[in-house]
């Protein structure tokens, strides 16, 4: 049984990816890459109606933790999901907390 656990290094990096996901600020911002694609600060704070500082905040954790990545754009930094994993894992999350609400 032993050998059919997760390793601890992995399940605290898991555990880590899961306190990021606990601020529902963090989760919209992703749920706005999700639609939008890519957006800059000045649009992410916007569409989640938040502050510029909280979402470069965001931004900052989000990008080290590997689940966004940016790039320059003149004066503007635009940020999007790292890869198909972050997009997998969002929608599979939304789908998840809806079936939660259609039980009981």
């Amino acid at each position: 049984m032993a050998n059919a656990l997760i390793d601890v290094e992995v399940a605290a990096d898991l555990a880590s990816l899961f306190r990021l996901l606990g601020d529902p600020t963090r989760v919209r911002i992703l749920f706005a890459l999700l639609e939008a694609g890519e957006l800059c600060v000045h649009d992410i704070a916007a569409v989640v109606d938040t502050s510029e500082t909280k979402v470069s905040q965001a931004m900052r954790l989000l990008r080290n933790a590997g689940v966004v990545r940016n790039r320059r754009e003149g004066r503007n930094i635009i940020y999007r999901l790292d890869d198909a994993h972050v997009r997998m894992l969002l929608d599979i999350s939304r789908e998840h907390v809806a079936h939660l609400g259609n039980e009981g």
